[in-house]
């Protein structure tokens, strides 16, 4: 199978495109790094030819909603209009767990990509993804002011790349795909994300110290656990802390 992967060199995208090579399919990357880009349509139709299924891993630069509502309404309407074109029969759209429950920031503009590819002219269906444990490490470096770092206080069942990797690409390739569908994917158990930051640090050896702080958000949805997944999620592991010993922490 010719399988197109957009934002083939991200976090969770790479994992999806060894994963899908390994298992004999013909991959396409797709990224600004392999003269392929989503926003301009350079190279998407070249790239796009004779391919069956699109994974649509492609993110935008900024967090802000109208940046990032752009960035996906651009990247939608070039990807759906060229697949269009070369036959694609299949889309699948990665997006955040909970992103629904939300009505501004960076998870609206997420379900704005949703509705945007369940809408479109090729099949499509959506999967929701937990934090990545590499988003642990973000937040620790955005939030650091001199020997602090402010790490939102947030319920997750945060989730390793390669797992959700290893489901994007069974649902790419499945026999059974339906059309509309939305699922989850999430890692073995619920976790507090400042817990694991001061685990991150202190596995790494890192003199910062690290202290809860309220997201910005509506109604305190993140601390009530806005972010956590529903019954019939796919999990699977490795936990932050296995994923963090011992090749992790150096990773991370």
């Amino acid at each position: 199978m010719r399988i197109a992967v957009a934002g083939a060199t991200g976090r969770a995208g790479r994992h999806v495109v060894e994963i899908l090579e390994g298992r004999g399919h013909d991959v396409v990357p797709i990224a600004r790094s392999t003269g392929v880009d989503v926003i301009t349509g350079d190279g998407l139709a070249d790239a796009l030819a004779g391919a069956e299924v699109i994974v649509d891993l492609s993110t935008g630069p900024s967090p802000d909603e109208a940046a990032a509502t752009e960035f996906f309404t651009t990247a939608a309407r070039n990807l759906q209009e060229h697949a269009r074109e070369a036959g694609v029969q299949r889309l699948v759209v990665v997006s955040i767990i909970g992103c629904d429950r939300f009505s501004t920031g960076y998870n609206a503009a997420k379900v704005v990509q949703e509705q945007l590819g369940l809408a479109g002219p090729i099949p499509a269906c959506v999967v929701r993804a937990a934090q990545f444990h590499e988003f642990v490490s973000q937040l620790v470096e955005w939030g650091t002011q001199g020997e602090v770092s402010f790490v939102p206080r947030m319920r997750t069942q945060l989730v390793a790349a390669r797992t959700v990797a290893e489901m994007l690409a069974d649902v790419a390739t499945s026999a059974d795909f339906v059309p509309g569908w939305i699922g989850e994917v999430a890692g073995p158990r619920e976790e507090s994300l400042v817990e694991m930051a001061k685990l991150l640090v202190a596995r790494r050896g890192d003199p910062v110290r690290v202290e809860g702080t309220a997201f910005q958000d509506e109604d305190g949805l993140y601390e009530k656990g806005a972010l956590l997944p529903g019954p019939d999620a796919r999990l699977g592991g490795p936990t932050f802390e296995e994923w963090l010993a011992p090749v992790g922490a150096a990773r991370a």
